[in-house]
């Protein structure tokens, strides 16, 4: 058998428990243990997730996980990922941690720094960029002019420890950043906390140095779920709904033409369910143990985190407005 990347998780909350049985699944990774500062949490994930060893998958002190693993996947709450990441890279232990990378931009580059001194693998968890969607949307839209994106959920109390930017509004951000080659130039933002300390509803209008322009909106108060994304471009309009699965190209390239419209085609492509957390373990062990590219890097983090500190900074100075103008009560 083919060497294993003994990896501990850190976090034994929704997404540490979905890593850890991951993990333990993975033929190219073996789970060696689990740290979470709640230790009957941490034990119960651990009983969960079994592992290659005949005595299962200890419950560990972090200083004991830092030891027994090669690898971690940091998937605590935000606030922590800086400190956890900065940890397990001195101790000389590959990272996987979710986004966002960390809370600053000074940390992500603290992280990305030190991981080109030590050589080791910094992967972010974008998830994401890894889904059937994102290479489905990037492999018929290279030079979009407009992105127009949706993602809107119901509320629940899960993730509430940050702001809706940097719990679903980053997800989008990130993609969006993914297909425009160049560089943000303006974010015009508003927002609004209605059921949690942060930002609950966002949205924000980015502006690209190339003239690309992108309308996000992201809730986590709605009462259905919608994830949509449109592209328009030369190439084509393109619209994708990713809780269908389903996407619709209009272009000249592919498809069934479309009478009475000077050589347009329609193609329709659907997908099945795809296990995107699965294919980021993949990628993880390919680059930790293979030395195969780190397809979301440091940098890709920390491009991602920008955006959405810019887009918070401009629901901020909104804010301000609003309070100055008497629209809402400061506070």
């Amino acid at each position: 058998m083919a060497r294993q990347l003994r990896v501990g998780v850190i976090g034994a909350g929704h997404f540490g428990r979905f890593h850890a049985l991951k993990v333990a699944a993975s033929p190219r990774e073996r789970l060696v243990g689990i740290h979470d500062p709640d230790q009957a949490r941490a034990a119960a994930v651990a009983a969960e997730a079994g592992g290659a060893e005949a005595g299962g998958v200890p419950a560990l002190a972090l200083d004991d996980l830092l030891e027994r693993c090669e690898a971690v996947v940091i998937a605590a709450p935000a606030e922590h990922h800086f400190a956890l990441a900065d940890r397990a890279l001195r101790a000389g232990r590959h990272v996987l941690v979710e986004k966002p990378i960390a809370s600053t931009l000074e940390q992500a580059d603290r992280l990305a720094a030190l991981a080109v001194e030590t050589g080791l693998v910094l992967q972010v968890g974008h998830l994401l960029r890894y889904s059937a969607e994102h290479h489905a949307i990037t492999g018929r839209i290279t030079r979009p002019l407009y992105i127009e994106a949706t993602r809107i959920a119901p509320f629940k109390p899960r993730g509430t420890d940050v702001s809706v930017i940097l719990d679903l509004m980053i997800h989008d951000l990130d993609l969006v950043l993914a297909i425009v080659d160049s560089e943000i130039v303006d974010v015009d933002a508003l927002g609004a906390a209605v059921s949690s300390q942060h930002e609950d509803i966002a949205n924000a209008r980015v502006r690209f140095a190339n003239g690309c322009v992108a309308a996000i909106t992201a809730s986590r108060i709605s009462l259905k779920t919608e994830r949509r994304m449109r592209l328009f471009s030369e190439e084509g309009y393109l619209s994708a709904d990713f809780v269908k699965r389903e996407l619709t190209m209009i272009g000249r390239e592919t498809g069934l033409p479309l009478p009475g419209t000077g050589g347009f085609r329609r193609e329709v492509v659907r997908w099945d369910d795809h296990d995107t957390l699965a294919a980021e373990h993949v990628a993880f062990a390919a680059a930790c143990l293979d030395g195969a590219p780190v397809l979301v890097d440091a940098q890709a983090g920390r491009r991602a985190l920008a955006a959405a500190l810019a887009v918070t900074d401009g629901i901020a100075a909104v804010r301000a407005l609003w309070e100055t103008s008497g629209l809402v009560s400061p506070g």
